[in-house]
């Protein structure tokens, strides 16, 4: 019924009476090619025409091997070109595209790496051990421990409080009071002092809630720039998007990886100049303080600089959710999507909220195998040194899996939701070993498999729930509300963090083993149960999905973005994948694209009439209207349109 009042009855003999014609009965063979190459590109549909969705396995996995051999053959040639003609050129292709978009991330993975160093050093003999360390004589245990809770807190608050304002007031705008925050954060905790050492440890407190919100901004800022910039704008996607948007923004995640690595690597620096090339204790106080200022005032510089870059280099952030908010004639923060959005994709805030909550669990437990084998391999251990030492092998493991899940979160064969699936899998594997087996492991004779257990935790975190996580929290709902999304997903992970730093201070490091396991299963299970798999789903078509849900027609869209194959078990058995229908959806296509070809054709008239208020929306694409499309259009132009995202009327019936 919803073709026949889209289309009419296009009678098989004499002449459509109804004025509207089957766009695809019109064309000619040559307008065929053309729409098939804009509609069906050789990335998502085979010779025929077929979804890689739907073909069969063999044939899917033939499909998908012979186009990423392709890519990578493509890629391959033009990184040589870009070498022959500068040496350079890759180097600086990959700090724009990759190191940029995620300089923020790498910063604050600098300085929350740096407070988790740092504490040990304070804690170390010679140091402010009075201070930092139980029975805490000359400071409160409470602000102790506030250290960690208010950092997080501060982190939550930011998440959220950012997210919301990043939909509301721009990308641009959230990514630049970002950056503004964490640089006076930082200066803050450069200059943290008090006229005792509790006063000091205040200040430092405070400090860190501050720093923390701009931290959490970070997350849902990043992640929706980097993910709308790989889209772009335009009416048609491109093969970058579909082929690559995962790895953009995954490759912006991984500076966070990048972060912790140097902020160790200057840590040991500083310490060793600063405690005259010894790492050994007893530290001095004078040693400890310039080696904790420093590390936080070199990448107050660094922040610096990304205030003046997102202010003056990323003018254009916000341009499609500005063009998202024009077509939905919305202006301020768009509460009918939030509503919506809750509606019709709540059952994916439990995938991407309960997936990240588990991952943050897990993400501190890993830290619980590095203090067990250390004290085995050196018990009469006092030395910062070893610990931090084993910090940077542990780091440079994790980046194995940051760069591994960069590669292959695209792999239509594998993607988003198998990677977190397996990842989490491996580390409830990798946890309750040793959980039921502790002292053994912990015996002199079986401890390298303990610590091989924890790095091989570390390279299947990164390489599932965390970089995944990341990902899906802002991929999987529309951009009207991506960030306030992606920033709920990401405060419930810190909760998770929160829970694990309170809880590991009331049980036994056995105890922490036999808990942790259960959150991986749990990960597990919410991804199975409601993650949908947009690995290979063009972006736009979610979008072209969101507008016939705000204007109440969701059962009118027949696209891919209602494919099964893209929609999670809970969506499927409430038969969302039903209304997938593709003939449907090519001719849907089509009219659309003649109701933005006749908008386009009005737009130039009123131009050449002076009639132009000279507004731009940010979202037409003149580029895609070649003769042979203009052409279809033109001669077929009278015949009727299709207002398919005109709200559904009250009295059609079914």
């Amino acid at each position: 019924m919803a073709e026949y009042r889209d289309y009419g009855p296009a009678a098989p003999h004499g002449p459509d009476m109804t004025g509207t014609h089957d766009p695809i009965h019109e064309m000619t063979s040559n307008e065929r090619q053309i729409f098939d190459y804009l509609l069906k590109p050789d990335d998502s549909y085979n010779e025929n025409g077929v979804y890689w969705g739907d073909m069969p396995l063999l044939e899917q996995i033939k499909f998908v091997a012979r186009g990423d051999a392709q890519e990578t053959r493509r890629e391959a040639s033009n990184v040589w070109s870009m070498f022959k003609k500068d040496p350079l050129s890759p180097v600086s292709y990959y700090f724009k595209n990759m190191v940029l978009p995620g300089a923020g991330l790498g910063l604050e993975g600098y300085v929350l790496f740096s407070i988790g160093n740092i504490k040990p050093l304070f804690q170390a003999k010679g140091s402010f051990v009075e201070c930092w360390k139980k029975p805490y004589t000359l400071c409160n245990a409470t602000w102790i421990a506030a250290v960690e809770y208010m950092e997080i807190s501060g982190i939550i608050v930011g998440q959220i409080l950012v997210g919301i304002l990043g939909d509301w007031l721009g990308r641009r705008w959230g990514l630049i009071q970002d950056a503004t925050i964490m640089f006076l954060g930082l200066i803050m905790l450069t200059a943290a002092w008090g006229v005792t050492q509790n006063g000091w440890v205040i200040c430092y407190v405070w400090s860190l809630f501050f720093y923390g919100i701009g931290v959490g901004g970070e997350y849902p800022m990043t992640a929706t720039s980097g993910m709308e910039n790989a889209v772009g704008s335009g009416k048609i996607s491109t093969k970058e998007d579909r082929l690559h948007r995962g790895r953009k923004v995954t490759s912006a995640f991984l500076m966070q990886g990048w972060g912790q690595f140097f902020n160790q690597v200057i840590l040991i620096l500083l310490l060793l100049i600063f405690h005259h090339g010894s790492g050994n204790p007893p530290y001095s106080k004078v040693a400890v303080q310039w080696t904790y200022r420093v590390s936080f005032a070199i990448p107050a510089v660094g922040t610096l600089w990304l205030v003046y870059y997102r202010t003056f280099k990323m003018r254009s952030a916000s341009k499609q959710l500005a063009a998202a908010k024009k077509k939905s004639k919305v202006t301020g923060y768009d509460t009918d999507s939030l509503k919506l959005t809750f509606t019709y994709f709540g059952p994916r805030m439990i995938a991407t909220a309960g997936a990240w909550f588990a991952n943050d669990v897990f993400f501190y437990g890993n830290k619980l195998f590095q203090s067990e084998f250390i004290s085995v391999i050196l018990p009469d251990n006092d030395s910062i040194m070893p610990g931090w030492l084993y910090n940077l092998i542990n780091v440079g493991v994790s980046l194995v899996g940051y760069y591994l899940a960069s590669f292959l979160i695209d792999n239509k064969l594998y993607g988003r939701k198998r990677m977190q699936m397996i990842g989490f899998f491996m580390d409830f594997i990798l946890f309750v070993v040793p959980a039921f087996n502790f002292e053994r492991y912990k015996s002199v004779e079986h401890i390298k498999e303990f610590q091989t257990m924890y790095f091989l935790s570390s390279f299947f975190n990164q390489f599932g729930p965390n970089a995944v996580t990341f990902l899906v929290a802002a991929e999987v709902y529309p951009t009207p509300i991506r960030a306030t999304a992606h920033g709920v997903s990401a405060a419930a992970g810190k909760l998770g963090a929160l829970l694990a730093s309170v809880l590991y201070n009331y049980i036994d490091t056995q105890m922490k083993f036999y808990v942790v396991p259960w959150f991986g299963l749990m990960g597990m299970l919410v991804t199975i149960l409601f993650l949908p798999d947009t690995t290979g789903l063009d972006l736009k078509e979610q979008e072209r999905r969101w507008q016939y849900i705000r204007a109440g027609r969701e059962s009118d869209y027949h696209g891919v973005a209602v494919h099964p194959k893209h929609l999670s078990w809970w969506e499927r058995w409430r038969g969302v994948g039903r209304y997938y229908d593709a003939d449907a959806d090519y001719r849907q296509k089509i009219e659309e694209m003649r109701a933005d070809w006749e908008a386009s054709q009005a737009r130039k008239a009123d131009e050449k009439a002076g009639a132009w208020d000279g507004e731009d929306d940010g979202d037409h694409d003149d580029s895609v209207w070649s003769s042979d499309v203009s052409t279809f259009f033109e001669k077929t132009k009278g015949s009727g349109t299709s207002p398919l995202l005109k709200p559904k009327e009250k009295d059609y019936v079914e």
